[in-house]
C-alpha cells in the first residue's frame, strides 16, 4: 500500500491484485454500469432515473469536478487487466460519530464472488488505521447477503441500530474498531 494520509494528496492503495486510486473521466462508463446494475430495492436517487440520468456525460463531469467522488470512493482497478471493476473507500455520511467514516464498496456484477470486495476493503481498512481512524461504520441492506458476508470477513459486527424502510428493506449498521 502506498501512502495518502492527507486529504490533499492523491491516494493510491495497492494489494497483490488491485490498485485503488482516484477515478478518471474515461471511467464514467463503469460508474454508469454500476448505476444500471443496482437492485430495484435501492432508493431511486441511486439508480438511473426514467429520463436516463445520470448519463455517462454527467458522470464524466462529476469526476472532472470531484462532485460525486470527492468523498473518498476510489476506483478499484485490476492490476493484471487494468480494468476498473467498481469502487471502495470511506465516506462521511454523518451516520456515525464525528471522525468515524463509513466503509463503502460496490463492484460490477461480473466480478462478484472473486474476493475483490474483501481485498479492496482490507486495503481501505489498513489505510484508515494508518491515517488515525479508530473506528469505522458500514451500513448494508438486510437483503444484501453478499455485502454482509464481506463486512463480516473484514471484521465488522452488526449493532442493534437499524433503519426500517417498508418498501426497501432494513438498513443494518455495522462497526469495526481499527
Amino acid at each position: 500500500m502506498t501512502d495518502g494520509a492527507t486529504p490533499d494528496s492523491e491516494i493510491a492503495l495497492g494489494t497483490s491484485r488491485l490498485l485503488l486510486r482516484p477515478w478518471r473521466a474515461a471511467e464514467a462508463v463503469v460508474q454508469h454500469e454500476l448505476w444500471t446494475e443496482r437492485d430495484p430495492r435501492v432508493p431511486p436517487h441511486r439508480r438511473i432515473d426514467a429520463d436516463g440520468h445520470p448519463t455517462v456525460g454527467e458522470l464524466e463531469d462529476s469526476i472532472r469536478t470531484n462532485q460525486l467522488w470527492s468523498s473518498g470512493l476510489l476506483a478499484v482497478e485490476r492490476k493484471a487487466s487494468h480494468d476498473v471493476i467498481g469502487y471502495c473507500g470511506l465516506v462521511d455520511t454523518g451516520r456515525g460519530a464525528a471522525g468515524e467514516p463509513e466503509l463503502a464498496f460496490e463492484l460490477l456484477r461480473r466480478v462478484w464472488g472473486q474476493g475483490y470486495a474483501t481485498e479492496a476493503s482490507l486495503a481501505v481498512l489498513d489505510w484508515a488505521r494508518s491515517s488515525g481512524h479508530e473506528r469505522l461504520w458500514a451500513t448494508v441492506w438486510d437483503w444484501n447477503t453478499a455485502s454482509r458476508r464481506v463486512l463480516a470477513k473484514v471484521g465488522f459486527t452488526e449493532t442493534e441500530r437499524k433503519e426500517v424502510d417498508p418498501a426497501r428493506g432494513t438498513t443494518l449498521f455495522t462497526t469495526r474498531r481499527l
